[in-house]
């Protein structure tokens, strides 16, 4: 199973966002942590101070006017009252942190002179709360996983209770609940929501430094790929970052250097094939004064027969050039062209229905192309018959025949320069091996591609698909 994305682009996308996301849950986690400790700090150093006032005020006043305080001062935060519930002595050895905590605050701001006894709760107290008839046998927060624990991390409690009896010095005992509801722990949406925005932005900053990064290595691929249909193109820009320049200025050097190659093997062929011109010439005129027939045929076949050699080496040589403008054709047009053009040498061409768009390319090289196979089909199956049809992205024409076809093994063989099946070397059932080759360079200029497939019963079928180019 892939893990990785295929994109260079994908892989830094990936590993930089798992890390940073990582990153900023790990950074939420702890915020939140933090965030419920402050709070129950906070809550708890004001439940402190309020308890140790109203102590101190109900120590300085009689058992009776102490009553009529009481009643004065149950308030629902915090609730008092003067009973003094059962409380099991084993209880302390179990308290959790946030009553350790409590108690010390409590006891800072009372005094060493006043006894307690404390408890802190995030579960409502069973029975009746108002009298602390129960407190001993409630659930002490921090006791169970979803106590202190959970304000700690993600979730505040709904209800936080912070249990108290203080010894007064007469004897008497008063009970404290104070209860700290959830408005206190203030709605996480708004960190929520910020976080999010923080976290969405650190997102998008990555992938545009990602991008920036890629997107050099994209634009190379893109000129690699297209320097082989038009070595002409034009050079990549030399900018950006020290490593992207140096990359494409290296690209651009080699792309020199393939221009300036094939345009010497080109001048240096083409003056070949234009010089042997003047010597077939001379000796086509010696040749016509030869008296004896047979010979003088003989010679000025072998003349043609080079003449032709050095025209198409020609036309091959010209398939390699890519200086011709593309233009807006209509294929449908050319291929009629073609079928009236070799009408006139009593050639079987035919055209299956023709419906193209207009379609951007070389005109004569892609004539050069048609007819180099419309050629093949006839002079080894008598006949050649078109087929066109096209999409938004690529215009497929096919050539088929109804000769013998090519062995399996030699389909692509035959594309090779000079190379014929026809092993006699007779120029008018071989022809001079360069035909296919040149269709071949003339499809791979525009971007596309030439294949050749045998049909059944007989014949062969050749497919020339091109992409197309924005009209």
């Amino acid at each position: 199973m892939r893990v990785l994305p295929n994109s260079l682009f994908g892989r830094l996308a990936l590993i930089l966002l798992s890390g940073l996301i990582l990153a900023q849950l790990a950074g939420i986690a702890l915020e939140f942590r933090d965030r419920g400790q402050r709070m129950f700090q906070a809550s708890g150093v004001y439940s402190a101070e309020r308890i140790a006032e109203i102590v101190r005020l109900l120590d300085d006043v009689s058992p009776s006017e102490r009553k009529r305080l009481v009643s004065i001062l149950n308030i629902p935060t915090p609730r008092v009252s003067l009973t003094t519930p059962a409380w099991s002595t084993t209880e302390k050895a179990s308290e959790s942190w946030p009553t350790v905590e409590f108690r010390k605050r409590l006891q800072r701001q009372l005094g060493p002179a006043y006894a307690l006894r404390v408890a802190v709760s995030d579960q409502p107290a069973r029975g009746n709360t108002g009298t602390m008839s129960n407190m001993g046998g409630m659930h002490k927060f921090g006791d169970r996983g979803g106590g202190h624990m959970q304000s700690m991390n993600m979730v505040a409690p709904d209800t936080l209770l912070y249990l108290a009896q203080v010894k007064l010095t007469d004897g008497a005992w008063v009970t404290f609940e104070n209860r700290i509801d959830d408005e206190i722990f203030a709605d996480s949406s708004v960190l929520l929501l910020t976080l999010a925005i923080l976290l969405a932005t650190v997102i998008i900053v990555s992938l545009l430094a990602v991008r920036l990064v890629t997107r050099p290595l994209t634009m190379l691929a893109l000129a690699a790929d297209k320097l082989g249909s038009d070595i002409n193109q034009p050079p990549l820009p030399e900018t950006g970052p020290l490593e992207t320049r140096h990359a494409a200025q290296a690209f651009n050097a080699m792309q020199h250097r393939l221009q300036r190659f094939i345009e010497d093997r080109t001048r240096l062929l083409s003056a070949i094939s234009h010089d042997l011109k003047t010597p077939i010439t001379r000796m086509r005129l010696r040749a016509e004064m030869l008296d004896d027939p047979e010979q003088r045929t003989s010679f000025i076949d072998n003349l043609d027969e080079m003449q032709a050699i050095a025209s198409e080496t020609l036309d091959f040589l010209r398939a390699d050039d890519s200086r011709e403008p593309l233009q807006v054709m209509d294929v449908c047009a050319l291929l009629e062209t073609i079928k009236d053009d070799g009408a006139e040498l009593k050639q079987e061409i035919e055209i299956d229905g023709c419906q193209l768009t207009p379609f951007r390319a070389r005109p004569l090289a892609l004539k050069r192309c048609i007819v180099n196979l419309v050629d093949n089909a006839i002079k080894y199956g008598s006949n050649a018959r078109i087929a066109a049809s096209d999409n938004k992205e690529t215009l497929v024409i096919t050539v088929t025949d109804s000769g013998p076809g090519i062995p399996e093994q030699k389909l692509e063989t035959v594309f090779k320069p000079f190379y014929r099946l026809e092993s006699s070397r007779n120029r008018e059932t071989g022809g001079t091996g360069l035909g296919l080759s040149i269709a071949r360079n003339i499809a791979l200029s525009h971007g596309g591609d030439l294949q050749l497939r045998n049909i059944s019963p007989s014949g062969l079928e050749a497919t020339l698909t091109l992409p197309r180019r924005p009209l």
